[in-house]
């Protein structure tokens, strides 16, 4: 199976004719007008390819309804799966952009070489997004700024940070 990109995580059933509300989780919603099929990966790991039938937008969630999915009951099934696309289909980012999926478990260390372990979540604030570095004695929590994350180096999975005083303190 090919590499996968998630795109929404389904949230829930609605209505009674196996429609679907899910959550968005990318940056690019309007990558769902060309968009005819997707995959939809359980928790258990099980993966489905899915015919998108029809979507629209609701608030900040999409509602979805995948052809052969038409009841309640049939919906319930795709609970709690993440909605995905190839990797080969994921929009094109500029240069210095990243998806959070290619920064997650990259290693952090300082300028100084100091390892403060691994990026485990990226937390969007409403401003600047945080890294959320989990390491061997505690967490760190970084401005994802480039003044502050000096170097990220996807292919070798590593983010070289230069810490203001008293970022790493707390």
């Amino acid at each position: 199976m090919e590499d996968l990109v998630t795109i929404a995580k389904i949230a829930k059933t609605r209505g009674l004719r196996g429609e679907l509300v899910a959550d968005l989780l990318t940056d690019f919603p309007e990558r769902f007008d060309n968009l005819k099929k997707v995959f939809a990966v359980k928790p258990s790991g099980e993966t489905l390819e899915l015919e998108i039938e029809k979507f629209w937008f609701q608030k900040a969630r999409i509602i979805l309804k995948f052809a052969g999915f038409d009841s309640i009951e049939a919906a319930e099934n795709l609970r709690d799966c993440e909605v995905c696309v190839s990797e080969a289909e994921a929009v094109e980012l500029e240069a210095d952009e990243f998806f959070d999926w290619q920064l997650a478990e990259c290693a952090v260390e300082t300028i100084d070489g100091k390892i403060l372990g691994k990026v485990s979540e990226l937390m969007r604030t409403g401003g600047t997004e945080i890294l959320v570095v989990k390491g061997a004695e505690k967490d760190y929590l970084i401005p994802f700024a480039e003044t502050i994350c000096v170097e990220v180096d996807i292919e070798n999975k590593l983010i070289k940070i230069d810490a203001p005083e008293g970022l790493l303190e707390f």
